[in-house]
């Protein structure tokens, strides 16, 4: 009996992407018996993940086709071709090429013709593929990818090398795609990719971000709701800074690429920019949009960090007014500058990352009780669940029509999460 292909995806939501998009492009292919594995490889602890569940599947399907892709098969290859659980390796560029599936709908045979691996340059790939397909999500909320690589070379790294150059998809494929959704009874629109605030620079005229963001709101009247995922603040253009000021459609929900709080670290992370930049960003975003939410990235424990560099870290999740915290203890990866500098001890990294964590629920917890009887408007994500403007969970005592915008007063909270009714 034959199974369609199914699919195990680690890493960002970039990753669920295009996980979609491959599916579509199995189906086509009329490819079965295959586990697609798509591998993130941000961290050490990613790829140890990607590797064990490899293992996990092959116990669990012997008989199937094992084909592993994504940012981790496309940085170190050789480390699952290695692995007898894996029958094909296929590089970020591959796994978006229809010509590809379709040979490998094949049968295995062709599999063998490529000695397990089929891993491009991904530096010599000029194209994104956001057309593909018209977003992805649950009803409430989609995903459209407008980007994707990056041009910056921050020390410590690796997703350039398994992502390629920034390549922008055009701004008019990215509004039909939000049109078609929007018809299909979507009320929020998520733009995605590596480094979106670099979306435009390869495009004829140099559109920046906030050109797409305005030409968006403009064309697609009946979008209720679009949402940025992360940006880098220092590429920040006018036009988005005027569009987040004065679009009320678009939400006011940031998560920024900061790193770290100190500037001898910043420095050595190649970023470009200085902790007092950070802070006057968020400070001038929240004087035009007063309920803005701020979510970052912060690395604990990066090499030479002292104590006092990383307070200085501590003290900018509060000198930001921060509140959702994406916290990376420090992992080296192979082949990146940080790799080869005076690492930290493991135990204080943890302990680094730890404090980190329990200043960012306290953030939160900030954040909860500052919205206990205030109005907002919910989109549903389940019966009882859906996200404020901010990105806030809410959870009802009543049933509500997922996908719809539901406007609703805060009338408690827990830890995590505010609650209605």
């Amino acid at each position: 009996m034959t199974k369609s292909p199914f699919f195990a995806t680690f890493g960002c939501r970039l990753n669920t992407y295009e996980s979609e998009a491959m599916k579509e492009l199995t189906a086509a292919s009329g490819l079965e018996n295959a586990v697609v594995v798509n591998t993130c490889a941000v961290t050490a602890e990613a790829v140890r993940q990607s590797r064990q569940s490899i293992r996990k599947l092959r116990r669990e399907n012997p008989e199937l086709q094992i084909i592993v892709t994504g940012c981790a098969a496309q940085t170190e290859p050789e480390t699952f071709a290695k692995m007898e659980e894996v029958d094909l390796v296929l590089g970020n560029a591959k796994k978006m090429n229809a010509d590809t599936w379709n040979k490998l709908g094949k049968g295995p045979a062709f599999i063998g013709q490529t000695e397990g691996v089929l891993v491009d340059d991904i530096m010599s790939v000029e194209q994104t593929a956001g057309h593909l397909i018209d977003g992805f999500g649950a009803r409430s909320r989609a995903y459209v990818q407008v980007q994707n690589g990056c041009d910056h070379r921050c020390t410590f790294c690796i997703i350039p090398y398994g992502r390629g150059n920034s390549r922008s998809v055009p701004a008019g494929i990215v509004v039909d795609q939000i049109k078609r959704l929007v018809a299909k009874g979507f009320n929020e629109v998520v733009l995605t990719g590596v480094d979106i605030t670099s979306w435009g620079d390869d495009l004829p005229g140099n559109p920046p971000l906030g050109n797409l963001v305005q030409r968006i709101l403009k064309l697609v009247p009946d979008l209720p709701r679009l949402r940025i995922s992360s940006i880098d603040s220092v590429e920040a253009d006018q036009a988005l800074v005027d569009a987040i000021a004065s679009e009320r459609r678009l939400m006011p929900h940031l998560h920024l690429s900061l790193q770290a709080g100190d500037n001898m670290i910043l420095k050595r992370m190649k970023r470009r920019h200085l902790r007092d930049d950070a802070i006057a960003f968020c400070e001038d975003m929240r004087s035009v949009r007063p309920d803005i939410v701020y979510g970052a990235d912060i690395i604990a424990g990066f090499p030479t960090e002292t104590d006092e560099m990383f307070e200085n870290s501590l003290k900018l999740v509060e000198d930001c007014g921060l509140t959702w915290l994406h916290v990376f203890p420090f992992s080296p990866r192979h082949g990146t500058p940080a790799a080869r500098m005076p690492m930290l001890e493991r135990a204080v990294i943890k302990e680094r990352a730890k404090q980190l964590r329990e200043l960012g629920a306290k953030q939160v917890e900030n954040h909860l009780e500052e919205q206990v009887g205030k109005q907002h408007y919910i989109l549903m994500e389940g019966p009882r669940t859906g996200r404020t403007e901010g990105f806030t969970e809410v959870q009802f005592e009543e049933d509500q029509l997922v996908g719809q915008i539901v406007p609703a007063v805060i009338s408690g909270r827990t830890s995590t999460k505010l609650q209605v009714g």
